[in-house]
């Protein structure tokens, strides 16, 4: 097994390698995106680069090692069972990161949406280094674990539970985001909310996809500042989303606006459908914050004061999904 100085320094030049974003990965990048039309070349490149400068700094891998006193070498190494996400390029690599650095040995399911990316680099790992296969192997059975990190639905979490909750675990269910407008946003902030909503296609737990306006509030700003994206029009499978919610909508007789990429519908409901943004309204005087701080489902809050415009995806190696500390879960094992 790898020292804690070996694993940085792997995870250091991992780093460099998606920074520099060569020919042996844009050609990786190619082939996700032909198995997964959601995963476009952009998008990719965005997880990447993303992954490279907020997690695989050296700076930042030693300090966030040592907030969690991670030894030099793991005196017991448990196997924890990693069922990963495929909603979003490279959603899982957090969770396989943690378990790397904690000196753990990963037992990884992946999403059959995103299985072309995570063992690309695990395989680069082995090219320089071939006793990082010791830390990490990927199967579809994850019997004999020590431990689970599964990521899923709110049906599949009932299984997760099911399987798992006999064991150490984290079972991660649905969630998604939202955004507070107070009428002040310059048109620099809404094309940065723009990014919040649209990253993806929306598909990540990290974008926006209700807000909580002023009554009264003037969408027309919004509207302009999303056609930014007005691209996805040519993506024949939000195209497809984008029609089909427009034909819902005129047939229930609803109200809504658009800019012909997305459509804006009023609705409490914090999860809207592909190219849906839903909005609700709050009254003068009121704090929407605190309604949403109860509110389960809602994993980050953008805003003034809150998450800054076009943050959202961007989020922080100590940024845990569903607000759980993995990092401190791993430690304990």
């Amino acid at each position: 097994m790898l020292n804690l100085q070996c694993r940085i320094d792997l995870l250091v030049k991992l780093g460099d390698y998606l920074a520099q974003n060569g020919e042996a990965w844009q050609s990786v990048v190619r082939r996700a995106g032909a198995h997964n039309p959601w995963f476009t070349p952009a998008f990719v490149e965005k997880a990447a680069q993303a992954i490279a400068g907020q997690f695989l700094q050296p700076a930042i891998l030693e300090s966030w090692a040592k907030q969690y006193a991670v030894p030099d070498r793991q005196p017991a190494a448990k196997t924890v069972g990693v069922v990963m996400a495929g909603n979003i390029p490279l959603v899982g690599f957090h969770d396989w990161l943690c378990t790397f650095i904690t000196g753990h040995i990963a037992h990884i399911k992946l999403s059959s949406k995103d299985n072309i990316l995570l063992p690309h680099l695990l395989w680069v790992l082995e090219q320089w280094e071939p006793a990082a296969s010791a830390h990490y192997r990927l199967g579809e059975l994850l019997k004999g674990c020590d431990a689970y990190i599964a990521t899923g639905s709110d049906n599949s979490a009932r299984y997760f539970e099911y399987y798992f909750g006999r064991y150490p675990s984290i079972i991660r269910k649905n969630r998604t985001s939202v955004a507070i407008l107070d009428g002040t946003e310059s048109t620099a902030e809404l094309e940065k909310l723009a990014d919040d909503t649209h990253l993806y296609f929306g598909l990540g737990c990290r974008n926006v996809t209700a807000l909580r306006v002023p009554a009264g509030y003037n969408f027309e700003p919004v509207l302009a500042a999303f056609r930014k994206y007005s691209y996805f029009s040519d993506h024949s499978r939000y195209k497809n989303n984008y029609d089909y919610q427009l034909a819902i909508a005129l047939l229930n007789k609803q109200l809504y606006m658009t800019n012909n990429s997305i459509l804006l519908t009023e609705n409490e409901s914090v999860f809207s459908p592909i190219s849906q943004l839903h909005y609700s309204y709050y009254l003068p005087g009121s704090d929407p914050a605190e309604a949403l701080a109860g509110n389960n489902s809602v994993q980050c809050i953008v805003g003034h004061g809150k998450i800054p415009f076009g943050k959202a995806q961007e989020p922080a190696v100590t940024d845990y999904a569903d607000g759980v500390d993995t990092m401190a879960f791993l430690a304990y094992l």
